[in-house]
């Protein structure tokens, strides 16, 4: 049955999952902040900008009017990046109800916070809403050219979940759904932030062995934040945490991984984001990590030393250089 279905954001992954839920048979309203480029979208049928090579579905019209977008939609995902992710709630604010409910496939955190996502909407929406994350290891593009891929739908309330997976189910695309909004919220925001450091050692020529360690050493200061807020080990392992890590930390399709990549070649963080063209959420992520790392009383390396090279002018050869200094220890805590 055709659900009539909002996605606030046309980026490359709110286009991208807009066209998947349209593939479905949906009814995809795709709400684009710029009126010009979503006019140009709903006349081109293609998002020219971040998708060119993918047209849309019948079923997919974007917009640049953002209440013409939610008014009468049965379902409400947005697709923001997370530093808007606050900004949208707001504006979405009138459209939602207990039926409605509300799905988001941002991943970070909020700005100056450090909150997750699900705490910001929780205070807004309060216990009565129920609400989604959409994460796991999903390059738009492939997401777009219908390649298969497999997500996870982490959810207040296991029937919502349940909704939101066998709304996107289908077609190359597989959902699974779990109940841990903590650990999907981590896994997918905390990838982008080892992924720079992932693209910084390959920009230096270090090596697939320097890859690799950072990958696993990446994961275990993943699931060690994870357990210090509640996270189930488990997420973390599956799709939503070490599948999102490897894809982002290895696939050149990755901004974050491309930022790294640039500046391990030399290239400063305000040289990288403007060759990038498009957000690279491991920026503000990396500060976000932090400050929750220090809130829990969590040592973080690799992520302090993406943080230092980011934010405090470090050099990135004396990064690698540290963290293979570091004093001896078991492998496992």
């Amino acid at each position: 049955m055709a659900t009539s279905i909002a996605v606030l954001g046309a980026g490359s992954w709110g286009t991208a999952l807009g066209m998947q839920l349209a593939r479905m048979g949906h009814d995809v309203r795709l709400w684009a902040r710029d009126a010009e480029r979503a006019e140009a979208m709903e006349r081109d049928r293609v998002n020219q900008r971040y998708l060119p090579d993918s047209p849309f579905p019948e079923s997919l019209h974007a917009t640049g009017d953002f209440e013409a977008a939610c008014r009468g939609a049965e379902r409400l995902l947005v697709a923001t990046p997370s530093h808007a992710f606050g900004e949208t709630l707001d504006r979405v604010a009138p459209f939602v109800t207990a039926e409605t409910g509300l799905a988001w496939a941002s991943k970070g955190f909020e700005p100056g916070t450090g909150r997750l996502l699900h705490e910001v909407a929780r205070d807004r929406f309060g216990p009565e809403i129920p609400l989604a994350l959409i994460t796991g290891p999903s390059f738009a593009r492939e997401v777009a050219q219908s390649l298969p891929t497999a997500v996870t739908v982490a959810a207040t309330d296991p029937d919502f979940g349940q909704v939101w997976a066998e709304l996107l189910h289908g077609n190359n695309f597989r959902a699974y759904y779990t109940a841990d909004l903590v650990g999907a919220e981590l896994g997918g925001a905390i990838k982008n932030v080892l992924a720079v450091a992932c693209g910084m050692a390959d920009g230096m020529g270090l090596g697939h062995n320097t890859r690799a360690a950072l990958i696993t050493r990446g994961l275990a200061e993943m699931r060690r934040l994870g357990r210090a807020l509640g996270a189930d080990d488990h997420t973390l392992m599956g799709l939503a945490g070490i599948g999102d890590l490897v894809l982002t930390c290895t696939g050149d399709q990755s901004r974050n991984r491309r930022l790294g990549l640039a500046l391990g070649q030399g290239r400063s963080v305000d040289e990288a984001v403007a060759e990038i063209g498009q957000v690279v959420e491991g920026i503000k992520t990396a500060e976000e990590v932090m400050r929750l790392a220090e809130r829990a009383g969590v040592e973080m390396p690799i992520a302090e030393q993406v943080h230092g090279i980011l934010f405090r002018g470090w050099n990135a050869r004396k990064g690698v250089q540290v963290l293979m200094e570091r004093d001896l220890k078991p492998e496992t805590d």
